[in-house]
């Protein structure tokens, strides 16, 4: 693996490329593009490029606000075991995640949201230099 391929570059090229354009729809309409909270809106699409990068599985959990859900919550166990959500943040207005649960991936395109994880994996691969681990 390249050295910018940690976790940690990984991270920050992840943060560095959320923007407005790559926001759910939905998020963006509920709460509008916050720049104080740009991980707003974007776990479905963090999450696969993660798994793109690194493997594992992905991770689903309902999203709760005042005992009623509100949505769902995407992040990643890596094939250690470890799991890591790079956008748990978004979450400031006491909202609380269940427990969650391995997803299988399916093949091909996300069938939503293809055109903002295509974006988003373009930018964040752009600042890793242009290529994944293992040629994903």
């Amino acid at each position: 693996m390249n050295a910018t391929h940690t976790l940690v570059g990984i991270e920050h090229a992840l943060r560095a490329s959320w923007a407005a354009d790559t926001c759910s729809p939905d998020d963006l309409e509920r709460a509008g593009g916050d720049p104080g909270n740009p991980a707003w809106g974007h776990c479905d699409i963090t999450a696969l490029v993660v798994h793109d990068l690194f493997g594992g599985e992905l991770m689903l959990g309902e999203v709760h606000l005042d005992a009623e859900q509100h949505g769902f919550h995407w992040w990643n166990r890596l094939p250690d075991g470890t799991e890591i959500d790079l956008t748990r943040e978004q979450f400031r207005l006491g909202q609380t995640v269940t427990a969650g649960r391995a997803v299988a991936r399916p093949a091909g395109r996300p069938r939503y949201r293809a055109a903002e994880y295509e974006l988003l994996r373009g930018r964040v691969l752009a600042r890793l230099g242009g290529c994944a681990p293992g040629g994903a």
